[in-house]
């Protein structure tokens, strides 16, 4: 899908956000992408539809920021400075099992795509961004099943 501008990118987080069931504690979400490709933006904006009124700050260098939503708890999850799979231990990754995982550079961490639903590969095009979404699991086919049809570009 064709991303023209930011504003494209917040409207496929609001998409993604209406789809997901009512409680999608236990749901990961991995964000891959290049800097700038608009993983952040996507993040906050998923955030924002689920209820969330605040401020999202970067998870960089935090790695992990929780938020607690009326449903379930979310967190957005930067793993930049992560050089292996084992320092998710170092992170409470197994204490994060009760809410929505948003991660970024789950690259980092490549065993992540075997217990995630769903990933979103942004990348450059043109002036704008491209992501492919992809279903990891049943639940997150369904759901990009659901998001996905002939239009391949996303507008505001």
């Amino acid at each position: 899908m064709i991303l023209a501008n930011p504003e494209a990118t917040e409207s496929l987080a609001r998409r993604l956000a209406g789809l997901l069931p009512t409680d999608a504690a236990g749901w990961t979400i991995l964000l891959q992408g290049e800097l700038g490709a608009g993983k952040s933006t996507f993040a906050r904006a998923v955030l924002r539809a689920l209820g969330h009124g605040g401020t999202v700050p970067s998870p960089t260098y935090s790695l992990v920021e929780p938020y607690e939503l009326p449903n379930y708890s979310v967190y957005h999850i930067d793993l930049y400075r992560i050089i292996s799979t084992s320092e998710l231990e170092y992170l409470g990754w197994s204490e994060l099992q009760d809410g929505l995982r948003l991660v970024e550079w789950p690259q980092r961490a490549p065993r992540l795509d075997e217990e995630a639903d769903i990933r979103l590969a942004f990348g450059f095009e043109g002036t704008g961004r491209a992501v492919e979404m992809t279903g990891l699991t049943g639940l997150g086919a369904a759901l990009v099943a659901g998001m996905t049809g002939t239009n391949n570009e996303v507008t505001s």
